[in-house]
Parts: C-alpha cells; structure tokens; sequence
C-alpha cells in the first residue's frame, strides 16, 4: 500500500493509525470468545480437583460474559492508544476536568465493574461445587447455608470494589470517608431500618434453625415449602405453586408453624350412625374401628373409639387416633384408607350412616320427612 496513503493525516492521525485502531478492535471482536474459553479452561485448571460434578462447560457459561467485557476493554485500550484527540478539540489534560478525563473515569469504572463481575461469577462456581456435594448429604442444612454465605460473600466484595473505585478513580480517602459514615450512620440506620430488621431475622434464622430449606411450614395465611432463606427475606412455593416473598422480619416475628418437624398426624371423626342400631351392633362397630385402628402399622398406640352422645338425628361415635408420619400427602392417604374401613364395618353390622331427619306429628298419626 502506498506509503504517501499510510501517511496522510484526518482529525490529527494518519490513516495507518486508523488501520491499527480498526484492525485490533476487529482481532479483538473475532477472538474474544476463543481467549473466553482459554481463560476458563486454564482457570478451571484450579478447581479441577474440587469440581468434579461440575463441567467446564458451567465454568465457561458463567464466565463467557464477564470475561467477554474485560477482553474489549483491554483490546479498546489498547487500540485507541494508536490515535489521539485533535489538537483543535482542545480536550484538555487528563487532570483537568474536561472530555478526556471523563472518558478516562468511566473506563476504569467499567473496567473495575467488569473485573468485579468476573469474580462474582467465580464466586457462583464455587457455591455451585458446595451446592452440588450438599446435595449428596443427608442433612440439609448445608443446603440453607451455602446460598446464604455466597450472598453474603457476594455484597462484602461489592461493598469491598465500591470503596476501591472511589479511592483508585475519584482519589476519595477512604479512612475519612468511613470516618464520615460513623456521623450519619444514625440517619443510615433509620432510613434502613426494615432492611436491617430483616437482615437481623436472617442471621436470627440461621442461629435458632426454626425451619430449614425444604420444610413445609405456615406462617400467618401462607402456608407451603421453603425453597430459600435470603439475606431480607424467605422463598416459600405455596401448595398452590405460586412463590410467596416473606420478610425474614416477618418469619422471625410471627407464629411459625413447621409441619416438618410434626412427628404425628391427629385425626378425629365424628360418626352418626342410625337410631335403630341396636347396643350389639354398637358395640360390633366400635370393636371392628378400635381393631382396624390397633392393626394399622401406621397409627400409634392410644386410638381411642366411643360411643359420645344422642344426637339430633344419629349415634354418635368419635373416632380418634394419630398417625406415624410428618408429610400431610401420606396422613391423607391413610385417613382415606381408614373411612373406607369404618364404612364397611357400620354396613355389615346392620346399620348405616345418618342424615338429618325430622317428624311432623299429626293426630292419630305420624309422618316422618326426610
């Protein structure tokens, strides 16, 4: 190419540093996703050994964007070092405040967000090998404990690169700075008041364990399955499967009922059988419930069946008993079991259920309505 081409200069830069500045953003846009992948397989290399549920197919997933962002930067700072500012823009200094240094503030803004989120992701790898090795536990607490530490990793590094960019791009002294914050920290403090309740009901969750992820629990009119304990609030999927967003206040403050915890399942039936039933078919029925009752693996000892009192229109018989198990699903089930028992025992007894019944009387006569 002609050198007299090469040489010729438009808005301050010759056409060859407008090749080298155009030529290195394309290698960059070209290249970025294959040195994405270098970086985390070489990375992955560290937790190789640690990782061995984890691809590095994950490991790139998590990085690719991040990592993508920090390339351009580097290749951008590299490639506009070829080309200057005309001299009639009159940009001014990179100290003075003008054009040039705000271009230069909010590259090393997005440079330090970008390296920010390069290690966030990498934070999310790690929590993903702990979550993926709790899964494989018994207990379940690790699993509420682990999402909990990585947000909370998660802000300190925020807080930690925040303070970083006031100091390495606006020249902030950190040390007066948090000086500062002792003074307002009062008004800090009430105007994050809910928040900071709700982060103390986080850590107040965590130290008493009221209820862990998993457990089925009810708190006030919501009631279904704890999916995550947040630093402000708690997941719950309704049995409805809608997701509820309960204030960790909330859960600490109000009556929290876990269902998991339950050891037993109480149920009491009320039965109204007919008058016509004699005392020996009474009594047939309340020993065939009683003997279902004592021969079911699944309940308890201590099943009580009575016969209670004359009702308005039946005997009644109250049947109570409790059931070896904490999951609602399978209580149903046996309870089910059991009601289909009752009602074969009452019909082959010469009896059957009851239904409100009235009598008109008239003189001389009677007439039953039903």
């Amino acid at each position: 190419m002609n050198s007299d081409f090469l040489n010729r200069t438009f808005l301050g830069n010759t056409v060859e540093n407008y090749f080298w500045l155009a030529g290195i953003i394309l290698a960059g846009l070209i290249f970025k996703t294959l040195f994405s992948r270098i970086f985390s397989i070489v990375l992955f290399r560290v937790f190789k050994k640690y990782s061995n549920d984890v691809t590095v197919q994950e490991f790139h997933d998590l990085l690719k964007k991040p990592f993508s962002i920090f390339f351009l930067l580097i290749i951008g700072y590299i490639a506009f070092n070829y080309i200057s500012f005309p001299a009639a823009w009159r940009v001014g200094p990179e100290e003075k405040f003008g054009v040039r240094m705000i271009i230069q503030k909010l590259y090393q803004i997005i440079l330090i967000f970008s390296v920010t989120w390069i290690v966030l992701r990498i934070i999310d790898f790690c929590a993903l090998i702990l979550i993926n090795r709790a899964a494989k536990t018994q207990s379940r607490v690790d699993d509420q404990l682990i999402p909990f530490f990585k947000d909370s990793i998660k802000i300190f590094i925020i807080i930690l690169c925040f303070f970083f960019m006031l100091a390495a791009v606006f020249k902030v002294n950190i040390v007066t700075l948090i000086g500062g914050l002792g003074i307002g920290g009062l008004a800090v403090a009430l105007a994050a008041k809910e928040t900071l309740e709700n982060l103390f009901g986080s850590f107040t969750i965590f130290l008493d364990k009221p209820f862990i992820v998993g457990d089925n629990v009810k708190v006030g009119a919501v009631s279904g399955h704890v999916e995550k304990i947040g630093l402000r609030s708690t997941r719950i999927r309704t049995l409805d499967k809608s997701m509820v967003i309960v204030p960790n206040k909330k859960m600490v403050d109000a009556e929290t009922e876990n269902i998991t915890e339950r050891t037993f399942w109480r149920s009491r039936q009320d039965i109204g059988i007919l008058y016509s039933t004699s005392r020996t078919d009474i009594e047939n029925i309340i020993s065939g419930i009683q003997k279902v009752l004592n021969d079911h693996e699944k309940i308890r000892e201590g099943s009580t069946v009575n016969f209670d009192s004359f009702g308005a229109s039946s005997l009644e018989l109250i049947v109570v008993y409790f059931v070896r198990t904490s999951d609602g699903d399978e209580f149903a089930a046996v309870k089910e079991a059991i009601n289909f028992k009752i009602m074969e025992i009452v019909r082959s007894n010469n009896s059957d259920f009851a239904y409100p019944t009235s009598r008109v009387f008239v003189e001389g006569s009677a007439v039953q309505l039903k």
